[in-house]
């Protein structure tokens, strides 16, 4: 079975969290006998910034970020057994979902998979007219990040026939415990980009803990935050390359996850860097979200902040053993229960499932 996946990268990273999400998954899928080929647009200076070569378990086309560029991929989609368009592609999104599953032959199953769930729903809510909620009922299943129930509930509300979260997971190949590495020294560590919907959550969570803990050192890595004002024992690098993700989270004493404003709000939305950084045994500090127990217990494998002043008594209060015992305690249950081989299988079923539904209806 042959899958055309239009997306925002697979190469790079820059600017682009869904990068490793994508990696795992097609990854997984691939050594299923998958045939894989990924169509991104040339935007954002991903393409100077890339983190991988293309793959050899998958085709990479790179498209220039224009119309004609569209257009040119989009026929494309004409050749496979199934057409996926994900959420957020950086150019022309609309356009490109429109012209990508009218080029699909009918026998193709039609994917939107969504990495973003909360946001794209509250725009479909705002807009009766949006492109999307008017091709809802055309395709054969919704996929997202995350979200559990609530969006599950809100896209079939909206008319989708099905809906199903496939959640981030840890790739071991490339996610795994590696020496630790003097630059990314810190007591607590946060790798994210400069986001409208992060930054007040990283102010609390982050900043705010690094002003109550003078002494200690905090690191923070991602595009954009060279301008924002932080305190003297706050380190800012920058873009931090996936290559550098396993040392990054294999030195701090603890690894800080924030999740963005919509995320947090709807729950069950594990970002992809809690299941890296759980790989290289960190221990994890998180903001408190429902659905976490599903994936992570608290206090066992995990650390939970409600606030900046929580983060820091948590911190204030953590030996080094105490914490290695919880990031070793979390990179077990995440090799057991949350490695893309798993949700690589769990999309298989799905695919052929939804292939069986169709001869079914064919033979009627």
């Amino acid at each position: 079975m042959n899958i055309a996946f239009y997306g925002s990268s697979l190469l790079s990273s820059y600017w682009n969290g869904a990068a490793t999400y994508y990696r795992g998954l097609l990854r997984a899928l691939a050594a299923r006998g998958y045939e894989i080929t990924f169509f991104e647009p040339d935007v954002y200076d991903r393409q100077q910034n890339r983190d991988i070569d293309p793959p050899d378990w998958c085709e990479v086309v790179v498209y220039d970020g224009t119309l004609a560029g569209l257009a040119m991929v989009a026929v494309r989609a004409a050749h496979f057994d199934v057409v996926i368009k994900a959420s957020g592609v950086g150019f022309e999104d609309d356009a490109l979902m429109e012209r990508v599953f009218a080029a699909a032959r009918p026998s193709a199953l039609k994917i939107y998979w969504d990495v973003d769930a909360p946001a794209t729903l509250a725009q479909l809510r705002s807009g009766p007219d949006h492109p999307l909620r008017r091709a809802l009922r055309t395709l054969d299943l919704v996929l997202t990040y995350g979200g559990g129930e609530p969006v599950v509930k809100a896209y079939r509300a909206l008319g989708a026939s099905a809906c199903v979260p496939i959640y981030n997971a840890l790739d071991a190949t490339t996610h795994h415990r590696v020496a630790e590495d003097p630059f990314f020294a810190a007591e607590l560590a946060f790798l994210g980009n400069r986001l409208p919907d992060r930054e007040r959550r990283v102010e609390e969570f982050f900043l705010r803990p690094a002003g109550l803990l003078p002494q200690a050192a905090f690191l923070i890595g991602g595009a954009g935050w060279s301008e924002k004002p932080m305190p003297d024992n706050v380190r800012n690098i920058g873009h931090v390359s996936t290559r550098d993700h396993n040392a990054f989270n294999s030195t701090p004493k603890a690894v800080l996850n924030i999740s963005r404003d919509s995320m947090a709000e709807t729950g069950f939305s594990p970002a992809t860097r809690v299941f890296e950084a759980a790989g290289a045994g960190a221990c994890i500090i998180t903001d408190a979200w429902e659905g976490l127990d599903l994936f992570l217990r608290e206090n066992c494998e995990v650390l939970v902040a409600r606030d900046g002043k929580d983060v820091a008594d948590v911190l204030s209060g953590l030996s080094d053993e105490r914490a290695r015992e919880i990031g070793e305690a979390a990179r077990e249950r995440v090799l057991r229960e949350h490695t893309y081989e798993l949700r690589a299988a769990e999309v298989d079923k799905l695919l052929r499932a939804q292939l069986q539904r169709r001869s079914i209806e064919a033979a009627e």
